[in-house]
């Protein structure tokens, strides 16, 4: 097994200040804020714009779809720019999307909105980390990681309470604008607070190339996990309030309670991810997302189980991400750890295109109990895919 990566010449500055890693935390936040909007917020959507649920679903593959294409180049780009124009470009395009969200009179902007949105999506994790990397001593990088990999979920903890109860008082195109700002600010806080870039021309190491190695089995296994994953932030809330009598603000908070125990698991699981420890955690965490599915699909029998099923889903799919980016920082080469993250951020967002697509079908004839059981089998195979990886690995001597 790889020994724990870092950046070459990269100085260590200290044991993570806290605004550095509240920083991180923010861009994390709103890089997926418009997924978390467009599920908490969809039943509004469908009656306002009139949007079916199949373009509802078509929004988060379209902006996965992007995310996905775009992540090799977008972490190529993060290796030769640097973390803080990385930051700044990233909050900046996301501030652009979710006000075009907000002006979006149909499906037709909402859609392009949703595309620019792929933009802040590829760069996320390849510029956060490189800034982990640079600023971060390794004995911390594994609590910081978490920390800021937990900004996902706090941005879906903001649209499923706070930003949804503003949509309930002043109508969602205001929460979406409101975002919108707070990203805008967040850019300028970026700018002003990170240290200058210092780049470096780019080695051959930085060149495109396809993943290899444990790259290549994380983005096998992302994809799965992401399909499952995009599937329940999109249709949870549209499932509580349309098959399980759940009122609009009440399905949304299924988003938020979703986004408060994926921060939970995520900061706790990355913790837990020393190396030799780490390897065995993917496959664990994917097993147990594949009862948090079968949970939310009996709540169709006992209503009350969709808590659980949310509260599970956060505790287990979602920490999967972050743990895999912790194995990325702990073994990418050096020069390398911009594109190892962006290649298993594609993977894990070409499964956020595929999944909700996959799964609109059953939205649309009100089927959702052969959804849910289709989740389950796309977690089942993320942990396959991580237990045989587990397995080969193990064979491999350290280097």
């Amino acid at each position: 097994m790889a020994s724990q990566g870092t950046e070459a010449g990269a100085p260590q500055v200290g044991r993570g200040s806290a605004r550095l890693t509240a920083l991180l935390t923010c861009a994390m936040a709103f890089s997926m804020l418009q997924l978390f909007l467009l599920g908490a917020l969809g039943p509004r959507l469908v009656d306002d714009l009139g949007v079916s649920p199949t373009v509802l679903g078509l929004t988060t593959t379209l902006g996965f779809g992007t995310a996905a294409l775009l992540s090799p180049v977008a972490g190529r780009i993060v290796d030769r720019a640097g973390p803080r124009r990385s930051l700044v470009l990233l909050l900046v395009v996301s501030s652009v999307a979710l006000a075009l969200i907000g002006a979006a009179p149909g499906a037709g902007l909402l859609l392009g909105a949703v595309a620019l949105g792929g933009i802040p999506q590829a760069l996320a994790n390849p510029a956060t980390n490189k800034a982990v990397l640079a600023t971060v001593v390794p004995e911390r990088r594994g609590a910081v990681t978490g920390m800021k990999q937990s900004g996902v979920q706090l941005g879906a903890f903001a649209a499923g309470l706070p930003l949804a109860g503003l949509a309930a008082g002043l109508g969602w195109r205001a929460a979406v604008w409101t975002a919108a700002g707070a990203a805008l600010l967040a850019a300028a806080w970026a700018y002003l607070s990170l240290p200058a870039d210092d780049v470096r021309p780019a080695s051959p190491a930085g060149r495109l190339r396809a993943p290899e190695g444990m790259t290549a089995w994380l983005c096998g296994y992302s994809l799965f996990l992401g399909a499952g994953i995009a599937s329940v932030n999109t249709y949870l809330a549209l499932y509580g309030s349309g098959a399980l009598g759940l009122g609009p603000a009440v399905a949304a908070a299924l988003v938020a309670v979703l986004g408060v125990t994926g921060i939970v698991g995520r900061v706790g699981w990355s913790r837990a991810a020393a190396p030799g420890r780490a390897e065995r955690l993917p496959a664990v965490l994917a097993s147990g997302a594949v009862g948090a599915a079968l949970l939310i699909g009996a709540a169709g029998w006992v209503g009350p189980l969709v808590w659980a099923g949310a509260v599970a889903v956060g505790v287990f799919a979602v920490s999967a991400n972050a743990v895999s980016m912790v194995l990325v920082m702990q073994r990418a080469k050096q020069g390398r750890a911009g594109q190892d993250s962006a290649l298993v951020a594609a993977g894990f967002f070409a499964g956020f295109a595929v999944g909700p697509a996959v799964f609109a079908p059953f939205a649309e004839t009100g089927h959702y109990g052969w959804g849910w059981l289709l989740v389950a089998v796309e977690f089942t195979a993320a942990s396959a895919v991580a237990y045989v990886w587990f397995r080969r690995d193990r064979r491999v001597p350290a280097r």
